[in-house]
């Protein structure tokens, strides 16, 4: 059964894979959305930049361009393309993989080989966390879109503003990508409390956590070292093992 309000959602898939685009293609289809499938990076970043797609599946492994290429030549560049939300494809237990592709822009990862209904939904947390950076309103609001007021938030020298998405450290204007944004905004909420690894993933990732999935944690990583030492030397960001995160003011 179609989901209606996916139904115009143009999704690119560049994989060289013809039977894999052919199965993904009729599960994407069959739930509404649009599918374009190419089986080239260097003609798969040309339709990218060129198409108005909603979301791109990047496979890493593809003739003439590679995906991690194809990833960063489209992050480097100026048009609305450059934002376009990205699920990589990786090799199974290739962690090097899924932390270069998370460093250079993907949004979420699946390892090969997976399951469609597991991509769909990988697909549609990260459109509906889209929807809501837009001002689009959904009842399943994140930890960020529930974030309690003032939409101005400090913690130390890092200042947040929610409202227009900046974020300052020590006065300098620091650069996030939107999924570190809301992770740093779901932290910078509740100053000194820890907030559990199932919270963080439902919030903002869309989804629960799989077994041995490190998305977060990498994510967490990225954080961490554009964030920088606190005043005094220490992480800004800890983990408190098993549990989840919690965001320290080094005042």
């Amino acid at each position: 059964m179609k989901n209606e309000s996916q139904s115009a959602v143009p999704v690119l898939v560049v994989d060289d894979d013809e039977e894999l685009c052919a199965m993904v293609g009729e599960y994407l289809t069959m739930r509404g959305f649009t599918v374009e499938c190419v089986g080239d990076g260097a003609r798969g970043l040309e339709r990218a930049q060129q198409g108005q797609y909603s979301l791109l599946v990047l496979d890493v492994m593809l003739p003439s361009l590679d995906g991690f290429e194809v990833l960063r030549r489209l992050r480097g560049g100026s048009t609305p393309s450059a934002r376009v939300p990205v699920v990589m494809l990786t090799a199974h237990g290739d962690e090097v993989d899924r932390i270069v592709g998370l460093e250079l822009g993907a949004d979420d990862y699946l390892p090969k080989p997976f399951n469609a209904r597991e991509l769909v939904a990988r697909i549609q947390a990260i459109l509906r966390r889209v929807e809501l950076e837009q001002g689009g309103v959904r009842p399943e609001a994140t930890a960020v879109a529930t974030a309690p007021k003032p939409v101005l938030l400090q913690a130390g020298d890092v200042e947040m503003d929610t409202g227009a998405r900046t974020l300052r450290r020590a006065g300098e204007p620091l650069e996030l990508t939107a999924m570190e944004f809301d992770l740093l905004a779901a932290l910078m909420n509740r100053v000194g409390q820890v907030v559990p690894r199932e919270e963080l993933a439902q919030g903002v990732l869309g989804r629960k956590l799989l077994a041995f999935d490190r998305s977060l944690d990498m994510h967490i990583s990225k954080l961490r070292r554009k964030l920088g030492p606190g005043a005094n030397g220490g992480e800004r960001i800890k983990t408190v093992r098993a549990v989840g995160y919690i965001f320290v003011s080094h005042e």
